[in-house]
């Protein structure tokens, strides 16, 4: 038997699946969380020490399920990588981390996005790099700790990615991948290297970037050290591996022209696949982003709502479950339970617009400062209706995002659904309903996870390339239909949450 490891780090957890190299059957698979913190509001952090801890446990347990069924750990031809994407690990000259990583959702370097932006030019910005400078990305971050925390940016040697980091421990080389090395607004897009004319502009030491590296090459192997605390053979190969929304493509076969990935995890996706380094022209700058696939030469378009599955499991701590679901609290998933709740809901919730600006919001407003809520609360409503109108407010979010996407012209003939929030029959069919278009589902019950591990297959010579490792694993398995009797409410429902964010922008976007 050929297997293949797959270690996506994530926002709540790092997560270790063992594949079938042959069929991508998942063989065995581990989850273990570690906790972000928010010191003051609008930020996010994490400890990298963290997520190596995690990824330890995983990785050991993943291997010794694996072993139960014959999948021996001297069976795994390759590991890949994939991870949150933006966040900033610095390293001091002793290799040691100087502080907790600031993580994608961190919304404190408006004024480094500004001042990066002014110092660049906002068009030359757009030509070096193909992206506006945002608070979500890393170059901002790590201005902000240039100017707020000196003496420890003085110190700094090397900048890595969040997964770039764990693939330092695992292998002992510093490189970043480049589908991740996109989403710092440091690279050229275009053509895959380190943009010096970003980097003079801001007076940044090129020796603070390691090496970009493909996504489907090896890019080390694993350390003797490493070998004794994973059981992973020593010198198995390791692949450059992907951000978490290019593994989640690859997973999902969303590697030729004509797909569309829509993931709803922590924050919400829909990603298309294209073949140029398209940029969006709809508005004087960019709206949703383009960055380097983790297929070779190949980009992909992304529209990005912040606060996605965020905006359900904030619904779950703070508002909570009735009584009669606390009683069967280890028997049932809570998420599943609020799903259910809001069945009984008609489409529009009433009247009810739910704003999932939880974190600010990127696409279509770019704004850091945005605050969500609900519009439209009467004494008729209740839990039911405050819940479904969370599952439209998303839905209408990544609307926002698709429309946008389909006014570049790119053919996008499916939409492959993914991420926790799909695997959801309700709020599937809520987004099928609000984009007006079918959603299918693939076996790639791993998402991200999964693209890693199709990834160390063809960096290790099990596939010839990305597009054969999905042909060959990647098989449509359901399909949500649009239902034309939702239309006109969510039509009108849709027009009403378009119209909210210009109408309040003056008492909802504040600075902190």
């Amino acid at each position: 038997m050929q297997t293949l490891l797959g270690i996506d780090l994530g926002t709540t957890g790092v997560k270790a699946a063992l594949f079938s190299a042959e069929d991508g059957r998942v063989l065995a698979d581990a989850f273990v969380d570690y906790p972000l913190f928010h010191p003051h509001p609008g930020w996010a952090e994490q400890k990298p020490s963290d997520w190596w801890q995690a990824t330890i446990v995983a990785i050991r347990t993943c291997l010794v399920e694996g072993a139960k069924l014959g999948a021996q750990p001297e069976s795994v031809r390759g590991v890949g990588l994939s991870g949150q994407m933006h966040g900033v690990v610095l390293l001091d000259e002793n290799e040691q981390v100087l502080r907790p990583c600031i993580i994608w959702a961190d919304q404190r370097s408006d004024a480094q996005s500004r001042w990066m932006t002014e110092r660049v030019g906002a068009s030359k910005l757009i030509e070096y790099v193909s992206n506006p400078a945002l608070t979500g990305f890393s170059a901002p971050k790590l201005l902000w700790v240039r100017d707020n925390e000196p003496e420890l940016f003085a110190k700094a040697r090397t900048l890595l990615l969040p997964k770039d980091y764990i693939r330092y421990l695992l292998t002992g080389v510093k490189a970043m991948e480049i589908s991740d090395a996109a989403g710092t607004c440091l690279l050229d897009v275009k053509h895959g290297v380190w943009s010096q004319e970003v980097l003079r502009a801001i007076e940044l030491d090129p020796a603070l970037l390691p090496p970009v590296v493909p996504a489907d090459a090896i890019s080390g192997t694993i350390t003797e050290e490493v070998a004794g605390l994973t059981g992973l053979p020593a010198g198995t190969p390791v692949a450059g591996g992907g951000a978490d929304n290019a593994c989640g493509a690859v997973g999902n076969g969303v590697v030729i022209p004509g797909l569309v990935l829509v993931s709803v995890g922590t924050s919400g996706i829909v990603l298309a696949y294209s073949d140029t380094p398209q940029v969006d022209t709809s508005g004087p700058i960019p709206r949703v982003h383009t960055f380097n696939h983790a297929v070779p030469h190949a980009w992909y378009l992304m529209g990005v709502t912040q606060g996605a599955g965020l905006s359900l499991h904030w619904v779950r701590d703070n508002i909570g479950l009735p009584e009669r679901a606390l009683e069967r609290w280890t028997d049932i998933d809570a998420y599943e339970f609020l799903a259910k709740e809001a069945e009984s809901v008609s489409p529009g919730s009433d009247g009810l617009i739910f704003l999932p600006y939880l974190q600010g919001e990127r696409t279509p407003h770019l704004d850091p400062y945005v605050r969500g809520g609900w519009i439209g609360l009467t004494a008729s409503h209740d839990r039911r209706h405050l819940i479904r109108s969370v599952l439209e407010g998303v839905a209408f979010s990544l609307r926002d995002c698709f429309a946008i996407i389909k006014e570049q012209g790119l053919q996008l003939a499916q939409i492959r659904a993914t991420g926790g929030g799909a695997k959801s029959p309700l709020w599937r069919q809520i987004i099928a309903d609000v984009l007006g278009a079918e959603l299918v589902i693939t076996n790639a019950t791993e998402g991200p996870a999964f693209g890693g591990a199709l990834l160390a297959g063809v960096a290790s010579g099990v596939y010839s390339s990305v597009q054969e490792a999905c042909t060959q694993t990647v098989r449509v398995t359901e399909r949500t239909e649009p239902r034309p009797a939702t239309a006109a409410a969510y039509a009108q429902a849709y027009d009403t949450y378009r119209a909210l964010y210009p109408a309040l922008k003056p008492v909802i976007s504040r600075p902190l």
